[in-house]
C-alpha cells in the first residue's frame, strides 16, 4: 500500500448506503484499510490501526444510538488520528458533529469530516416521494473524492511522522440550526409494530438484525417497544414484508441500497 498506515472504518449501516459509502472511501485512501461493521464486529480495541474512521447514518437528525453506545465503549485514546463519515437522506441534521464530538471526548484527533447525500432509507419520508434515488449526484461524488484524497494527503503526512493539518468539521447553516431529536422520537413516530403471521416464515432475520435486542422469537416475532429506537430495521429488511406498523402496511421498503447508488459508488 501506498503509505504503509493502517485503517479502520468502523460503521453502522442499517440499510447498507453507509457500508458502501465507506466501501468506495476505502478504495481511494491507498492504504490497508479494514471495514467494522459494529454490529457484528468486536471494533473496540483499536490499537492495531494508526487511523480510524467512524461513520454513520443520520437518525432523526443525530447519531443512531448504537453508534453512541459503540463509541462511548471505546478505550480512551492518546490524539490517534480519526475522522468522521456521515449518511444521509432528507437532510443531514447534528450526526457529523455529533461524531466528532463524542470521538473528540474519547480522546481521538479529528482530522476531518464529511456528509454524503445518500438514498433516503425511512420508508415515511419514502412515502411522500422524497427518495433522493439518484444521490450523490456528480456534484456530491467530485466531494467526497476531493475529502478522500484530503485523507490521503493526511497519511501520507502521518507517514512521515508529521503532523496534518485538521480539516473543520462543518454542519452547514440549515443542520447546525436543526436541534437533535430526543432518542425516541423515531420509536414515537413508528409506533406499535406487527406481524403478518400468514406472510412470517420465523427465519429470524428480524430478530438477528435489530440492534437494540427488542425482538424475540416465540415462535413468531415479538417486539420489546421499550427497548425500540424506531430504526425501521426489521421492517425494512424482513424478506416477507411481514412486519408493518398501523400507518405503514406493504411499503415503501428500502433494505438495500438503490442501484444507481450501487453503479456510482460501486467501483
Amino acid at each position: 500500500m501506498e503509505h504503509g498506515m493502517r485503517t479502520a472504518i468502523c460503521y453502522y449501516s442499517g440499510s447498507g448506503n453507509t457500508r458502501l459509502a465507506c466501501e468506495y472511501l476505502a478504495r481511494r485512501l491507498g492504504t490497508e484499510c479494514d471495514l467494522h461493521d459494529i454490529t457484528r464486529d468486536d471494533a473496540s480495541d483499536l490499537s492495531a490501526y494508526d487511523v480510524v474512521g467512524f461513520a454513520a447514518s443520520s437518525d432523526f437528525g443525530g447519531m443512531p444510538k448504537a453508534f453512541e453506545s459503540f463509541l462511548a465503549a471505546i478505550p480512551p485514546q492518546s490524539d490517534k488520528p480519526a475522522f468522521v463519515l456521515a449518511t444521509y437522506g432528507f437532510a443531514c441534521g447534528r450526526v457529523l458533529s455529533d461524531l466528532a464530538e463524542q470521538a473528540s471526548a474519547r480522546g481521538f484527533q479529528v482530522i476531518g469530516g464529511h456528509k454524503l447525500h445518500m438514498p433516503e432509507s425511512y420508508p415515511p419520508m419514502r412515502a411522500t416521494g422524497l427518495t433522493f434515488d439518484r444521490h450523490p449526484g456528480t456534484r456530491e461524488l467530485r466531494g467526497f473524492d476531493a475529502f478522500a484524497e484530503e485523507l490521503r494527503s493526511a497519511l501520507g503526512t502521518l507517514s512521515r511522522g508529521e503532523t496534518p493539518v485538521a480539516q473543520p468539521v462543518s454542519l452547514g447553516l440549515i443542520d447546525g440550526l436543526r436541534p437533535a431529536s430526543p432518542r425516541t422520537s423515531a420509536r414515537d413516530d413508528m409506533g406499535e409494530k406487527f406481524v403478518d403471521a400468514e406472510l412470517c416464515t420465523e427465519c429470524g432475520t428480524c430478530a438477528k438484525q435489530c440492534v437494540y435486542g427488542a425482538i424475540v422469537l416465540d415462535p413468531k416475532p415479538i417486539f420489546d417497544m421499550s427497548e425500540c429506537f424506531g430504526c425501521w430495521r426489521c421492517y425494512n429488511q424482513c424478506p416477507q414484508h411481514a412486519i408493518y406498523t398501523k400507518k405503514f402496511r406493504g411499503g415503501p421498503f428500502y433494505g438495500r441500497p438503490s442501484e444507481y447508488a450501487r453503479g456510482v459508488l460501486g467501483s
